[in-house]
């Protein structure tokens, strides 16, 4: 003996099934979206922005840390993504190295007056082409931001001098050190350096 059922039916069926298993199985950007949709069918602008940006803030800390853009620039960066890329890894002898870099995955953590805080740090190993390590300094920068919500959008920049430095092939790697996490990721910029003549 078989059943039959409209597909129509069926097909409702398993689509309610679902949306009601979604919450259950979903996870910050899932919640957030379903969120922000109800808020925004009320006409409630600010609250559905709201919703996404912590849901978004959420989902970035369960990822794992990582540098997702990396690159020298010819000047200190404005804001987060607002920079002027450097057109090839390539310095004259005593011109400083400006790198812009983004973080994703940093925990948060409560901080004095209600606020949330990340705390980051770096560490430079500078290198030749060769692998021969010329420089190495612990905790080269050290990050703290505080803010009333978790931020998504972070980003910094570091600011290198290799005065001094003969003409040729460089490796600068640098490791970011979540503090609170205790966790690390690595990232590696190779360059060139060229006489000013």
């Amino acid at each position: 003996m078989s059943l039959k059922y409209p597909a129509r039916s069926l097909t409702a069926t398993v689509l309610a099934a679902w949306l009601v298993a979604a919450p259950a199985l979903g996870g910050p950007l899932l919640d957030a979206a379903i969120e922000a949709e109800r808020l925004a069918a009320q006409n409630d602008a600010r609250g559905a922005f709201e919703a996404i940006r912590s849901g978004l803030a959420a989902f970035s800390q369960s990822l794992p840390l990582t540098v997702p853009r990396a690159l020298f620039v010819t000047e200190v960066p404005k804001a987060y993504r607002a920079y002027a890329p450097k057109a090839e890894p390539v310095f004259l002898t005593g011109e400083k190295l400006i790198t812009y870099v983004e973080v994703t995955g940093l925990k948060w953590q409560p901080a004095d007056g209600e606020q949330r805080q990340s705390h980051f740090t770096v560490d430079l190993e500078l290198t030749d082409d060769e692998g021969k390590t010329l420089a190495l300094q612990k905790e080269f920068g050290n990050f703290t931001f505080t803010s009333h919500a978790d931020a998504v959008e972070v980003y910094t920049h570091l600011t290198l001098d290799v005065a001094g430095a003969k003409p040729g092939g460089y490796v600068l790697h640098y490791t970011i050190n979540d503090v609170i996490a205790e966790r690390s990721t690595p990232f590696e910029l190779p360059f060139t350096l060229k006489d000013k003549s």
